[in-house]
């Protein structure tokens, strides 16, 4: 690999860096016609192969048996590649929260892809993607659009979403012994595979290898699925990213997803002392050798409480609210009480019918109290609660006059 090393191992990446968080930044401008593509699955789909065959074998421990030794042997092969995947994967190649040197990066990448996990640059892709349309309707990992099922593995099974853009992982994809790597993806958990097995037997390869692969696959999906399911949310981050104390234990770290998604360029997921982040210290302590460098933490603003909400944050949290109650059953009560005027109703335009409806006494429309509610169960307290709510309460109105117009619109 031509030039090895960096010559100045403190020389920013912040290109880099600019470029990492530009690609995972919310981006809420939803295409349609994505929205509405067909969803195909297949379970013979080709990048789907390895995964059905990865659990199959693991069968194969009925005719090899399993022993105390081939046990240690998984849990050591899931703890090293789990750091690969949580480290690597995540935590530079993903998000570029600290340094490396370019043997550094190469040698994690090979770590991380033993993983049989896809390549590097795929899967810095796709967590990109992740971060930046979390929980909405591309998000192809949210349990509340796709199901649980479909959050956890079955996009796997899918065609559309088996692919990834790697036009978002341009500040990696400059390296050729990365796009090597990614172009032979399942080469580096072949050539680990085969030296358990050449040293091991078939029990190595069985349970050591394959067991501890398979429960690499769920242990990281689990952050897909149940993080975003099961915990509490300590900030408010738009998506119903959450913390898990079980979920940090079982995956190194990456279970306070919640303190991720509010601030994703922190190399600490674990924001206080507390909150057990094994991926983090391993790469503290390889920071004391310079093999890495830079780590970044929460800034002390983060840290000291809650902040106010940016606009668009707020915008989108306020949609959140407004849209957990029934839009649909409040707009037909709402026709009914307004069944004498809606062809008046009909021609007004936009403007005109959110001020008309704002006027007038509408008990089907949750109140600023009812939202205040709401929004207080579901989040910790923050200084932009009252812009949420209020916004909330507009929201509800303007989807009321949409329903409302001609054909479901209102003239503009």
């Amino acid at each position: 690999m031509p030039n090895t090393t960096m010559s100045n191992p403190s020389e920013s990446h912040s290109a880099d860096e600019s470029l990492a968080s530009k690609a995972a930044t919310p981006n809420r401008n939803v295409n349609r016609d994505e929205l509405e593509r067909p969803h195909e699955t297949d379970i013979v789909y080709p990048s789907a192969i390895p995964f059905i065959l990865a659990h199959l074998v693991c069968f194969a421990a009925i005719w090899t048996g399993v022993s105390a030794w081939s046990l240690w042997l998984c849990f050591a092969l899931y703890v090293i590649r789990m750091w690969g995947v949580t480290g690597g994967y995540h935590r530079y190649f993903s998000h570029r929260s600290y340094k490396t040197s370019r043997v550094g990066q190469f040698i994690i990448a090979l770590i991380a892809q033993s993983s049989a996990q896809r390549g590097v640059l795929w899967w810095a892709s796709k967590h990109r993607s992740h971060h930046k349309y979390s929980d909405t309707p591309l998000d192809v990992h949210s349990p509340g659009h796709r199901g649980f099922w479909f959050a956890h593995m079955g996009w796997i099974f899918d065609r559309n979403d088996g692919d990834a853009d790697l036009s978002n992982v341009s500040d990696i994809s400059r390296y050729p012994e990365l796009r090597f790597l990614d172009r032979w993806q399942y080469a580096p958990a072949i050539a680990l595979g085969t030296v358990v097995w050449l040293v091991g037997g078939w029990e190595a390869l069985v349970v050591g290898f394959f067991w501890s692969t398979v429960l690499l696959y769920h242990g990281t999906f689990a952050i897909n699925s149940l993080a975003h399911v099961v915990g509490n949310k300590r900030f408010i981050t738009g998506d119903d990213s959450r913390n898990n104390w079980w979920l940090a234990l079982i995956t190194l770290g990456e279970g306070w997803h919640n303190n991720h998604h509010h601030y994703h360029t922190s190399t600490r997921q674990g924001f206080y002392w507390w909150e057990i982040d094994i991926t983090f210290y391993v790469l503290k302590v390889m920071s004391w050798t310079r093999f890495v460098w830079d780590l970044r933490s929460p800034p002390k603003h983060i840290l000291e409480g809650p902040q106010e909400l940016g606009h668009g944050l707020v915008d989108r949290v306020a949609r959140q609210l407004a849209e957990s109650f029934p839009l649909e059953r409040i707009t037909e009560q709402v026709s009914e009480k307004l069944d004498a005027a809606t062809a008046e109703i009909g021609k007004m335009k936009r403007p005109e019918l959110l001020q008309h409806l704002q006027e007038i006494h509408l008990p089907q429309v949750p109140s600023l109290e009812e939202l205040r509610a709401r929004a207080h169960e579901w989040w910790t307290e923050t200084p932009s609660i009252e812009q949420i709510v209020e916004r909330a309460r507009e929201y509800i109105y303007e989807e009321i006059a949409q329903r409302l117009g001609p054909s479901g619109v209102v003239p503009a």
